[in-house]
């Protein structure tokens, strides 16, 4: 584990002003109240795990083909095209062995001293609970459970893995002959109002909000931040987003590299 540390953090010059900023934000987590931060995580958090995030230069909607990422994992095109939306599915969207990274470690380690109160994610990988995160609002779901949409039996990832690779076209059945599928919010579904009602309260709540690795334009994920009214709002991504304005710190940087104090 620690080689794959050393490699997750290639040694990099940082800019002064970023170097400034990473202090400024590891002082203000160090200094809140207990309970009075929470973190807002997309795809670019679990980058550094192996898995590629959707709208960066490299990520899984640049790749090509045919028909578009965003239709392929529609639930308009799972109920038409099972077949093509499973081989989408277990090709490019899961990847079984990606381990928790830096970030993921040190939220855990917050949330276990008391500083950290929630998780807030996009991603559907379990790695925040992988790393030992407890109270994590997966808005997105999560592809480690499944259940047979005939007689809603469930199914764990590797239950449904094995189902996978037993059936001849790759789609994995229960054994009433429902097709099982990931617990994950597809295109043109909405989101659940009991994960979402549980995000939004812990984001009023904050005196500290970190956003990272997310580009803050799919909604309504994208609009919880309009609920903060704590006192530091911090966003961490490669890239600009479009509410970086409202940010009192915004730092391009690694969210591994961030997180590693």
């Amino acid at each position: 584990m620690e080689g794959a540390d050393r490699k997750e953090h290639a040694p990099w010059t940082r800019p002064r002003e970023t170097a400034r900023d990473i202090e400024t934000l590891r002082e203000w987590i160090r200094s809140i109240r207990p309970g009075g931060m929470v973190f807002f995580g997309g795809a670019g958090v679990s980058t550094e795990s192996g898995i590629p995030d959707f709208r960066s230069a490299d990520g899984i909607y640049s790749q090509g083909g045919a028909i578009p990422p965003e239709v392929m994992v529609s639930r308009s095109f799972f109920d038409a095209h099972p077949r093509e939306f499973f081989d989408f599915y277990f090709s490019r969207m899961l990847f079984l062995d990606a381990q928790p990274n830096q970030a993921h470690r040190k939220l855990a380690e917050l949330e276990r001293e008391g500083t950290l109160s929630a998780v807030i994610t996009q991603n559907v990988d379990g790695l925040h609970q992988m790393a030992g995160s407890r109270n994590v609002f997966e808005l997105h779901g999560s592809s480690l459970r499944n259940h047979c949409i005939r007689c809603r039996a469930a199914y764990t990832l590797e239950e449904m893995v094995a189902a996978h690779e037993l059936s001849d076209d790759g789609v994995p059945r229960c054994d009433c002959g429902g097709v099982i599928r990931p617990d994950v919010v597809l295109y043109e579904e909405a989101l659940d109002q009991d994960t979402l009602r549980g995000a939004v309260e812990a984001i009023k709540r904050a005196d500290l909000l970190l956003i990272a690795g997310t580009s803050l334009v799919v909604y309504p994920a994208a609009g919880l931040i309009d609920y903060f009214g704590g006192s530091h709002l911090i966003i961490v991504n490669r890239s600009t987003t479009p509410r970086d304005r409202q940010a009192d710190l915004c730092i391009s940087a690694s969210i591994g590299d961030v997180m590693d104090f």
